[in-house]
């Protein structure tokens, strides 16, 4: 018998074994994340128990109660939200503020400006680290949530996506509000950010989510852990050989999951433009 040839044919084999293949994926990605928050509720017996146990036989609250006990939560989790915000928004603005100028206004040394940003790309992250402890010193902002945050108020990454989406938009409309008498901050604020939306959305999660996950630099630049974040006050907890040894493990899954809860609502709420925006970043 021959194999099928007529392209619908083809399609019902392919298809299939496309969700097959997408759903296995999927299944690798998740299970330590399902393995992580099913652990946040299980007991010291469920956590030990051998061969493992994924359901909890009991559920139980009692790793959270410890962790609020043994873990200024409140004050980390307050850390961590406005460090991540500040930075997100500092991103927003300057990054579509950059980004309208490269793509839409004709100045002096455009495209070496564009150049520069297109080579900070190319440059790993780590190798930033010691001249921001260093300037952030000399700046006595060390131990400060402006030491936190100034050194990622705005990226290449963002520029360039932001360039690249605004790029999109016709400059027929924006001659036409310049014929009615619009100023350039008018037509950024007013016409440009609502039609790029979609690129946003795409800024707001990817930024907020390194911010929020950033582990290295908070390390680096606190000293005082009334100034620690969620990852490295988990951190900290994690090699504190005073922790309590009874249900550590599972106190441990608790603190993840409380940093990983607000990741999944902002995707969950910027799902619809972030999915938009990286469908449409293949057409920039």
């Amino acid at each position: 018998m021959s194999a099928p040839s007529h392209p619908r044919q083809v399609n019902r084999v392919r298809r299939p074994l496309m969700y097959l293949l997408a759903s296995l994926g999927l299944l690798v990605m998740a299970t330590p994340f399902l393995w992580m928050a099913l652990s946040a509720f299980k007991t010291r017996q469920d956590l030990t128990a051998s061969p493992p146990v994924w359901l909890p036989t009991q559920w139980t609250l009692d790793n959270f109660h410890a962790l609020l006990d043994q873990l200024d939560m409140p004050r980390y989790f307050l850390n961590s939200l406005i460090v991540a915000v500040l930075v997100t928004v500092c991103n927003l603005l300057f990054c579509s503020m950059l980004g309208y100028a490269l793509a839409k206004l004709d100045f002096a040394g455009r495209s070496k400006v564009f150049g520069v940003v297109l080579a900070a790309l190319m440059v790993p992250a780590n190798l930033l680290i010691l001249p921001l402890y260093v300037l952030m010193s000399r700046l006595n902002l060390i131990d400060s949530y402006a030491g936190l945050v100034l050194p990622f108020a705005a990226s290449a990454f963002g520029v360039f996506l932001m360039r690249q989406f605004m790029q999109s938009v016709p400059d027929e409309v924006l001659e036409a509000a310049r014929i009615d008498g619009a100023g350039e901050w008018y037509i950024f604020w007013r016409i440009v950010l609502p039609l790029v939306r979609p690129a946003l959305a795409t800024l707001t999660i990817f930024t907020f989510l390194g911010s929020w996950n950033n582990f290295v630099w908070p390390l680096v630049a606190t000293n005082d852990p009334g100034k620690y974040t969620l990852p490295v006050a988990l951190a900290t907890f994690a090699n504190d050989p005073n922790r309590t040894v009874a249900g550590g493990n599972g106190m441990l899954m608790a603190g993840s999951l409380l940093v990983v809860l607000p990741v999944l609502v902002v995707f969950a709420v910027l799902q619809r433009h972030f999915t938009q925006g990286i469908a449409t970043a293949g057409l920039k």
